[in-house]
């Protein structure tokens, strides 16, 4: 395959996309551009733009080719389409949108994706357009108009860069200047908030004033519905001025049919109409649009005996109104049309139709009404914009269709030159007729025509309105029986020009009769002849016509009978004698009346206008023509210019010297009437007349004479108006006089040129004698000198026609040489001075380069003086923005050094001082709000950093040469170097320019650096070595620094596209600066010193832009910083502690990057490759702390890095707190940064406080209050604390953190400060504060005690996988969860924050594949915590509100279990391999801290035998039966005993799946027993637990066959049934038991109660055999039922008993309800139906099973919801009491109720429970309990040491603050006394609490704990409903005081009620027969844990092995039979003593 290269074929766009298949193939996407440069067979080969460096083939095929202009062939060719720029900048700018507009879906930005999608589509369509080639020069223009306005409002609303443009093309900065490139910015910033039309970014600062915009209103009628009419009708619109009372327009006629379409078929669709030419006054006046409905048909609508059907008269029928004052404003915001309604209302007396839209607008509605049937009209409304010729063109399509134009009466604001119009307005008014001895009143007619002088009648002459062709005669509407009608009907009469003289108009009065024949008999005329004798024509006046009598028979043919007499009064002079015997008679009292106006450019009604055109008919009258032509009207002079002006100059030709000056005026007055805007189009009409049609070749000698008196004549004058006048028309003079002087040396052949040219200098001097006077005296004489100045600048244009440029540039520079300095004029007068020295410099003389070079220096002194006396900078920063685009331009043709040479010197110095001044007034403007100064604004500080910028630029090498060369003495050149780096500084520091003006910050950048570099020279050279000046390279440091950091030349942060073409264009500045700011640090030698510390910080900043070469340049600056100082101090601590400082602050900032870090670890390699940069015990001494110091920083950064991701990026504040955490800590360990440690510890404290975790914030200031002592130590200002002596801020630190743990509810850490803060003002004596802390710390006893505290719950989670920062990388934490957060909410909360990490579905420990994988992982479960305060939890007499506490904080040791199975496992019975791994987790800090998590310092794990878990599961839900049953003992009778029958069902129902069956069969066989004879013991304790655990069911039937309601008997006999089945089958088991109890054979189910009768002394022993003392001192309790089916090898395999009848969330709400007198309902939270561990993955969907009494945890009681998998199961809540049966007072405690007094088992209660108190208010809503907690979390192996007042305070933190009650050494146990009546004390009542904040999904410790109710297990043999017993909240109910002792008189058997077979309990410190502890064998593990190891006698010994122990336990067992027998003889005879 050959190879050719391309010639034509080099630039095209790819159609299809192509992925490059084939060998070296180049991807391209479609719509890609190519840069071909080989073809071969069908191939390209090139690049594509956006990529040029990749090269390839593609097919050829796929490219569309495009022409383009190739540069630069061969190797660096580059390609330019030759197209449109725009199409080009389409092009590109819709590529960069694309992927910017999908962005935005991404963000939910979804209003601007939609507003950028339509705006791209029509960018699109107008793209088409414009490539399409078939739009003409004002459509393309139009087209690109639109689309630079949608090109800059999508990059405005996408952030991107402004576009400078001039005539829609954006510009190349590199061709204009920089003053015109900043003019352009403002003026696309303008349009792009404006969104108007593309004004010209050039115009001239001093511009004409531009004419008024007319407005026009497009009218479309879309419907006219009526229903009654039947005829048709005629539709006249018109624009009516409420304020003036008068109609402004022409009327717009439709005639439609009596079917309401239009009665012409070729109208249909077309019925608009234009009305033109409102000003934009008129848009503001009071209009609206009037329409009147005339009807065509009969005398009266509805009578048709009113005259015969064939004749039709015009009738008014109706009148609508819209009011324009409120459309016109929406209509010129909106352009489009708009449609309205409007409504036809009647006149109710036709005597008012003349008026009847004034009474609407009025609503007199007394005067009109609406017709019975709803109907009007529907018109559409648009307002356009521009004059009529825009409008035709623009509006084609509109026009063409048959738009009616229909004018304003009058001319408009606007005259535009050959607008030939001549209408005539005739509005009839009224009539007064007589009555002619008829009975009623006459009908009227008029007729009108227009007739010619010979008597012909003028054709189409009459036009009721626009829409219609005009007609040859009138017919007005007729008013019913009127004799006085009033019409008020305009019509317009068309009549030419040439037929306007001679012309008369005849009004025919008509009666029209109703009878048969419908007569219309003729009974008068009046007449009226448009045009007087003298030639004027009839004024616009009110004519009251004389009626002259006539009748059908009298003939018009001779209409001079007529035409003699009068027609009016005004008319009567005229004929003095009036023959009687006349045919026609005038009536005399019969009138009518007429209005006329005429709207004529070729008639006129002026006499004194007529008199000047006809001067020569009188002579002798011309000086008074002349001086009356003031007094004509503007609108009859622009009428008539051209012969008004021929007039003039024959006047002047015929007598110059009597009437020359007389002319002069009238020439004057006419020229300055054309400078109004209303006339502004008739300026051209002028030029044209001087240009084509002026012929006065001697008028300028009189013109030059006239001019020079009156300016010899100003210093006399006091009143100098006819002067001014002069003045403001010295343009269009100095016109006539050049071309009168170019007419007479055309004529002559050149005579008299000196003469001409003395008289123009003579001319010039007298203007400079003007301009020389003294104006302090005189205010005319300025005002005189200001209109000269105003005018001077114009005749410029007009001397180079006839003089040389050097010579008019010579009469410019004298003129302005003249004018005196700014001290002796007025502020005024300065701007006029200045404006007319800019429009010199805005002429065309300007331009020429030998002109410049005589104009410049007193221009630039003029300018000069303003800026230094800082006078009107606005106007001179305007001049000189003029000069340098003039010289830029220029510069490209002629050498212009010279001029710039001029301006270098003149300007450059005080063009400094000036942006200083401006610069420091626009900082203190800043810095006090309110105070602007007009000229520190931005626009004039950007206005002249861009003057000075475009003097640099224009500046070369040697204007800089000279200009350093030049100075005086080395003073001066410091301060130019001060100030040029000062303001360089300012330029970049305040942004002058806006952010998205990047073309203009890149060129102010690229000024900026070459300047540098022009300059750096002279800093080295004269103040370096002996003559260094810090202050100097203090200042270039400075300035280089903050050009490399500003964010317009970072071009990472830049599209590739664009970072591109910058760097194409000016390299990388950033470089570029680097490299000077090297070379001039190694040029500072030895005095690099004076910069250490200062510029560490400002060398960090660049050092951290991500630019590698400016980090290669900057890194060894750093080695020489740390070499000279340990050079000149022994150590670089400076540099150390400014580098650790400023690079925090920088980093925290959000500069440098990883590269960064591994680059400056990179500074350690410069102690080892030069040695020769220190001597050898230099080397020795410091290369290894720099090193090390090195090491340490790059540490740091690591640090600093993450901080800074996490901050600026919108990460959770948990991934915030850890950053500071670790950070903190590595100031305060690694590198001792005390200052630094400090200030992250507030950062710390305030994230915590945004948390509003207020416990975190205050351990976290304890770390700061550490570092204080109680001394008198001054401390400086820090952060927010003042100035004060330590002792002070120790003190208040502690109120705020004593603050913070109040708020936090963690009162008893705030408790030792309090007792701190007293012990010091208690060494101060300052009592006041003492008993506020006092007062402070009792108050916190009082709230642990009242106020509810949430139990939080715990969980430890696993961040595995190398994506994870690297303080979480393959850690785990235990964190404290939020209030009410339960497992599956926190695993949530963990995925949402990180959401790219995957949930671990096990529980297993991660192996290495997933630790080093490039993933995150996360392992999350619940752990339950094992408090180090043993001894309050201990404590019974302590309240459980205080043991809450001290169970969940200051935790540092967490557990949970996972079950395992080991071995074969049997699916028949799994228990037999279940084992159990408990995991103990020691944090490194306790809980709460710093963090609300902590990393976890070393794990523990122990396995728990199967059997072992057994006996745990066994014993937990023995003692939960036994608390209940305690608890219903004395329940009243049919009340709410769910939770006991769920615990009953729960446990007995369960046999019929296995339930203990399944602890038969595993444990019980003989092959375990023979394989494990070491477990002997253990079967013993499991069979006896057995045992147990059946009497105790028995013992819980009878009580609930008492308490149970008898909607719930089948549920009881159902539970007895299988409890029969449940004892068989142990009996079976144990046959001893028969053998023990030989009295009590297996019963039937009715008797089956029998054998567990009361609860004797006993029996009540062998209820609580086994319970532990103290029952209640752990936290978690395991509540697990015996009958759920082993559980999976994660423990989550769930068991439902008989869900299907039970509904927990349902029972848990019916619980709280009580029937029985005085009793309180022990409402218990329920827990889930399914278990699952605590120890559970991410995917678990169920909820672990609850705890026993207090266990579970107060975030899960308060949940609200309810789960759906328990909403199926309703039907034992079926069963249940209604709940008004249960009334609320059971929630609370009742006294006494129905006569009987409360007992209650005190005793019993608080072996189960202990002492509590509800959690909530029960009168609090849910919504008010379960509050929403921050979501907040903590990731932290933060660290903190322990506290030295918690040390000092051991039994005030860890122990109950307050003296604690001895207790007697020894354990309790239980009396067969304890509730007999003799007892003294009542016991108090047992406190409730809202079932609402009962759990339903609790998530436990772990699901498999073999614990006792001590350790707080789960297990998965939980049952359903039966394992879900919750506790009563902690404390004791406040308000619930102790039952007074009884001194009832009743019996012990009264007072016992109906229910006396359970004896009332006690606790006795002390009784031999007191129930030991239970016993359980140690596990078989690697170390026993927590709640497993045996318990010991009180001897302290184990009773193991112990005979006399197991002599004592016979005995015991053996009563324990007799005296169930006993109490089986009991039950059955009803007898309740023992």
């Amino acid at each position: 395959m050959m190879w050719t290269p391309t010639e034509e074929e080099k630039y095209g766009v790819v159609i299809s996309s192509f992925r490059g298949s084939v060998p070296q193939g180049l991807t391209l996407e479609l719509g890609e551009t190519v840069h071909i440069l080989e073809k071969s067979e069908g191939w390209y080969r090139g690049s594509s733009i956006k990529h040029p460096n990749a090269k390839g083939i593609f097919p050829a095929n796929i490219i569309h080719l495009k022409k383009a202009t190739v540069s630069n062939r061969g190797q660096y060719e580059t390609v330019v389409p030759v197209e449109d720029p725009l199409v080009t900048e389409v092009t590109s700018t819709l590529q960069e949108w694309s992927s910017l507009w999908k962005q935005l879906y991404v963000k939910h930005k979804i209003d601007l994706f939609y507003k950028l999608r339509h705006v791209m589509s029509e960018v699109i369509d107008l793209r088409r357009q414009l490539l399409s080639g078939h739009l003409t020069q004002d459509q393309v223009r139009e087209v690109k108009r639109h689309l630079t306005v949608r090109l800059d409002w999508g990059n405005e609303h996408l952030g991107l860069d402004l576009v400078p443009r001039k005539e829609f093309e954006a510009v190349d900065s590199e061709q204009i200047s920089v003053s015109d490139l900043y003019k352009m910015h403002l003026s696309s910033r303008h349009n792009v908030q404006q969104s108007t039309n593309q004004v010209d970014t050039l115009r001239q600062r001093h511009k004409e004033p531009r004419a008024p915009i007319p407005h026009h209103l497009l009218l479309n009628l879309k419907s006219f519905t009526h229903s009654n009419i039947g005829e048709d009708v005629d539709l006249f619109f018109s624009l009516y001025d409420m304020r003036e009372a008068r109609q402004i327009s022409e009327r717009f006629m439709v005639r439609l049919n009596k079917n309401g379409g239009p009665r012409n078929p070729e109208k249909l669709e077309r019925l608009c109409a234009l009305f033109t030419d409102l000003s934009s006054k008129d848009v503001k006046r009071d209009l609206h649009l009037v329409v009147h409905v005339i009807r065509i048909g009969r005398m009266l609508l509805n009578d048709s005996r009113k005259g015969p059907p064939h004749i039709h008269y015009r009738r008014p029928y109706g009148c609508a109104v819209l009011s324009l004052g409120e459309v016109l404003p929406a209509l010129c915001e909106n352009r489009d049309e708009k449609d309205f309604v409007m409504k036809v209302y009647m006149c109710n007396n036709e005597n008012e139709w003349f008026q009847i839209h004034e009474n609407i607008i009025r609503k007199t509605s007394t005067k009109y009404s609406t017709p019975s049937s709803n109907y009007g009209l529907i018109v559409s409304l648009q307002l356009l914009r521009g004059d009529m010729e825009q409008i035709r063109r623009e509006n084609q399509l509109l026009l063409n269709r048959g738009a009616a134009v229909t004018r304003k009466l009058g001319f408009p604001d606007v005259i535009i030159p050959g607008d030939v119009r001549n209408d005539l307005y005739v509005t009839l008014e009224r009539g007064d007729f007589e009555r002619g001895g008829k009975s009623v009143q006459k009908n009227i007619e008029v007729t009108m025509h227009v007739l010619y002088a010979d008597g012909e009648n003028l054709r189409d002459c009459v036009s009721l309105g626009a829409g219609e062709p005009p007609r040859t005669q009138y017919h007005s509407f007729v008013l019913y029986h009127n004799n006085s009608p009033r019409w008020g009907e305009l019509i317009k009469l068309p009549i030419p020009i040439d037929r306007f003289r001679g012309s008369h108009l005849r009004f025919e009065f008509r009666h029209c009769s109703t009878k048969d024949k419908g007569e219309k008999k003729l009974f008068g005329f009046s007449f009226t002849p448009l045009m007087r004798d003298d030639g004027t024509t009839l004024s616009d006046d009110l004519h009251e016509l004389y009626v002259y009598k006539c009748d059908e028979n009298s003939t018009f043919n001779n209409h001079a009978l007529y035409l003699g007499l009068p027609c009016c009064k005004d008319d009567l002079s005229g004929c003095p004698n009036i023959p009687s015997s006349l045919i026609f008679q005038r009536s005399p009292k019969e009138t009518f009346c007429i209005s006329t106006q005429l709207s004529s450019t070729k008639l006129t009604q002026n006499v004194d206008l007529l008199a000047l055109l006809k001067w020569k008919s009188h002579p002798d009258r011309i000086l008074d023509i002349l001086g009356r032509l003031r007094h004509v009207s503007g609108e009859e002079i622009v009428k008539f210019l051209q012969d008004i002006l021929d007039t003039l100059f024959v006047i002047l030709d015929d007598n110059t010297e009597k009437y020359g000056l007389l002319v002069f005026q009238s020439l004057v007055f006419i020229i300055n009437l054309l400078r109004d805007s209303k006339y502004f189009h008739f300026r051209p009409v002028l030029d044209t007349y001087i240009q084509k049609h002026f012929a006065g070749a001697l008028a300028y000698r009189e013109l030059i004479r006239c001019l020079k008196w009156y300016m010899e004549r100003s210093a006399d004058l006091v009143r100098q108006d006819h002067i001014q006048e002069a003045m403001r028309a010295l343009e269009n003079l100095f016109k006539f006089i050049v071309q009168s002087r170019l007419l007479f040396a055309r004529s002559t052949g050149g005579l008299e040129e000196e003469q001409f040219r003395c008289s123009i200098h003579e001319l010039f001097q007298s203007m400079r004698f003007v301009l020389s006077l003294d104006t302090r005296s005189s205010d005319t004489l300025l005002f005189t000198q200001a209109a000269l100045l105003s005018s001077f600048p114009a005749i410029f244009e007009e001397l180079l026609a006839m003089f040389s440029v050097t010579e008019v540039a010579e009469f410019v520079r004298g003129t302005l040489s003249s004018l005196p300095s700014t001290l002796h004029l007025g502020q005024s007068m300065d701007v006029v001075k200045l404006q007319s020295i800019g429009r010199t410099v805005d002429c065309r003389l300007f331009s020429y380069p030998e002109a410049r070079r005589i104009l410049l220096p007193v221009v630039l002194h003029h300018i000069h003086l303003h800026l230094r006396q800082q006078k009107e900078l606005l106007v001179c920063s305007g001049i000189l923005s003029s000069i340098f685009s003039i010289i830029k331009s220029s510069s490209t043709e002629v050498d212009v050094g010279e001029e710039v040479q001029m301006l270098q010197e003149s300007l450059l110095d005080v063009l400094l001082q000036t942006l200083l001044i401006i610069m420091s007034k626009s900082q203190s403007q800043e810095a006090v709000r309110g105070q602007r100064c007009p000229q520190c604004t931005a626009e004039i500080t950007g206005e002249y950093v861009s003057c000075l910028l475009s003097l640099l630029r224009l500046m070369s090498d040697t204007h800089y040469q000279h200009l350093l060369h030049n100075f005086q003495s080395k003073e001066e050149l410091k301060e130019f170097l001060l100030k040029i780096f000062c303001v360089f500084r300012n330029l970049l520091k305040l942004s002058v320019f806006p952010p998205d003006w990047t073309v203009m910050r890149l060129l102010a950048s690229n000024i900026i650096v070459t300047t540098v570099q022009y300059v750096c020279p002279a800093v080295h050279k004269n103040f370096c070595e002996e003559d260094f000046d810090f202050k100097v390279w203090n200042s270039y440091f400075s300035l280089a620094v903050l050009f490399i950091n500003q964010p317009s030349l970072q071009l990472e942060n830049f599209a590739a596209g664009k970072r591109r073409r910058i760097l194409d264009k000016y390299g990388d500045m950033r470089v570029m600066m680097t490299y000077e700011l090297f070379n001039m640090w190694q040029n500072l030698g030895e005095h690099k010193y004076h910069f250490i510390p200062g510029m560490i910080g400002p060398f960090l900043g660049v050092s951290l832009v991500p630019q590698p070469e400016v980090r290669n340049i900057m890194i060894p600056i750093f080695h020489d910083m740390m070499d000279c100082e340990q050079r000149r101090n022994g150590n670089f601590k400076q540099v150390e502690a400014e580098l650790i400082d400023k690079l925090d602050s920088l980093v925290s900032e959000g500069k440098g990057d990883e590269n960064y870090r591994e680059l400056f670890s990179l500074l350690s390699q410069l102690f080892g490759p030069y040695p020769s940069l220190l001597e050898k015990i230099e080397q020795e001494t410091w290369r290894e702390p720099g090193a090390s110091f090195v090491t340490s920083v790059t540490r740091l950064m690591e640090r600093l890095l993450d901080y800074r991701d996490c901050m600026k990026g919108e990460e959770t504040e948990n991934k915030k707190v850890g950053c500071t955490v670790n950070l903190m800590n590595f100031y305060k360990s690694e590198i001792n940064k005390e200052e630094m440690y400090i200030r992250y510890i507030h950062k710390l404290c305030d994230l915590h406080l945004q948390a509003e975790s207020y416990t975190e914030a205050a351990f976290t200031l304890l770390l700061y209050w550490e570092t204080l002592q109680w001394e008198d130590r001054s401390l400086r200002e820090f952060l927010h604390y003042p100035a004060q002596s330590e002792w002070q801020r120790k003190e208040s630190l502690s109120r705020k953190i004593i603050h913070y743990f109040n708020k936090g509810k963690c009162w008893e850490y705030g408790i030792p400060l309090c007792r701190e803060l007293a012990a010091q003002y208690e060494k101060l004596y300052d009592y006041q504060s003492l008993s506020w802390i006092l007062k402070m710390e009792s108050s916190y006893y009082d709230h642990i005690m009242d106020q509810q505290r949430l139990e939080p719950e715990f969980f430890r989670i696993g961040f595995y996988g190398k994506k994870f920062p690297f303080f979480l990388r393959n850690k785990e934490f235990v964190c404290r969860g939020h209030d009410y957060e339960r497992l599956e909410a926190f695993q949530q909360r963990m995925l949402g924050e990180f959401p790219q990490a995957i949930a671990m579905q096990h529980l297993n420990h991660p192996d290495d594949t997933i630790l080093q994988s490039d993933s995150q992982y996360l392992q999350i479960y619940a752990v339950t915590p094992l408090p180090d305060t043993p001894r309050v939890l201990n404590m019974d007499q302590v309240p459980e509100r205080i043991k809450s506490f001290y169970r969940v904080n200051n935790v540092r040791r967490f557990r949970y279990d996972r079950p395992f199975h080991r071995g074969a496992r049997d699916k028949d019975n799994e228990f037999k391999s279940l084992w159990i791994e408990r995991s103990t987790l020691t944090l490194s800090h306790s809980l709460p801290g710093i963090s609300c998590w902590f990393e976890v310092q070393k794990r523990e794990l122990v396995e728990v035998s199967p059997l072992e878990n057994a006996l745990q599961v066994l014993g937990n839900k023995t003692q939960e039966l036994r608390a209940l049953i305690t608890q219903y003992q004395h329940h009243n009778l049919h009340g709410n005993i769910n939770l006991l029958s769920m615990c009953l069902n729960g446990v007995i129902d369960a046999a019929v799946n296995g339930g203990i069956t399944r602890y038969q069969e595993a444990f019980f066989d003989k092959d375990y027993i023979t394989q494990h004879p070491e477990d002997a013991d253990k079967i013993g304790q499991l069979k006896e637990l057995m045992l147990e655990q059946v009497h105790v069911l028995g013992v819980g039937l009878a009580v609930h066959e008492r308490c149970v309601h008898p909607e719930m008997r089948p549920l009881h006999k159902k539970l007895v049934d299988q409890f029969q089945v449940m004892r068989s089958s142990l009996y079976q088991e144990f046959p001893m038991l028969e053998k023990m109890n030989p009295s009590c054979p297996p019963l039937p189910r009715s008797n089956i109660l029998l054998s567990h009768g009361a609860l004797n002394n006993d029996s009540m022993r062998m209820l609580h055999r086994h319970s532990p003392l103290v029952v209640l001192s752990s936290v978690r309790h395991s509540s697990s039922s015996l009958s759920s089916h082993a559980s999976s090898d994660t423990g989550t395999t769930p068991t439902a008993v008989d869900s299907e009848t039970e509904d927990p969330y349902t029972m848990q709400m019916l619980l709280p309800h009580s029937l029985h007198a005085g009793s309180i309902t022990n409402v218990s939270a329920l827990s889930s139906s399914y278990t699952s561990p605590s120890s559970s993955s991410l995917s678990s969907t169920h909820s672990a099973p609850s705890q026993l009494i207090n266990s579970a945890p107060s975030s899960t009681r308060g949940s609200p919801s309810l789960p759906d998998k328990y909403r199926h199961s309703r039907d034992l809540v079926m069963l249940l009491p209604a709940p008004r049966d249960r009334p609320s007072s059971a929630m609370y405690q009742t006294g006494t109720e129905s006569g009987q007094r409360c007992v209650y088992p005190r005793a019993l209660f608080q072996q189960v429970l202990g002492p509590c108190k509800p959690c909530s208010d029960p009168n609090l809503s849910v919504a008010e309990k379960v509050l929403a907690a921050p979501s907040s979390w903590s990731l932290d192996s933060g660290t903190r040491e322990s506290l030295p007042f918690l040390t000092s305070h051991v039994g005030s933190v860890l122990t109950p603050t307050g003296p604690t009650r001895g207790l007697t050494q020894g354990h309790y146990s239980l009396h067969f006394d304890a509730f007999h009546p003799s007892v003294g004390d009542g016991a108090p009542a047992l406190p409730t609490r809202s079932l609402r904040k009962s759990p339903l999904h609790t998530i436990p410790a772990s699901p498999t704990s073999p614990q006792s109710c001590l350790d707080g297990s789960n297990s998965p043999l939980s049952g359903s409903a039966s394992s879900g017993v919750s506790s009563l909240s902690e404390g004791t109910f406040p308000g619930c005081p102790d039952v007074t002792p009884s001194t009832d008189p009743r019996t012990e058997d009264q007072q016992s009620g109906c229910f006396q077979h359970y004896p009332p309990v006690r606790y006795s410190l002390s009784d031999p027969n007191g129930l030991e502890p239970p016993k359980v064998q140690p596990c078989r593990s690697h170390s026993a844990p927590n709640g497993v190891t045996p318990p010991r006698s009180p001897s302290g010994e184990h009773d193991e092995g112990n005979p006399e122990h197991d002599r004592l336990r016979r005995i015991r067992r053996n009563c324990h039979m007799a005296k169930e027998q006993a109490a089986r003889v009991g039950w059955d005879h009803n007898v309740g003593k023992p």
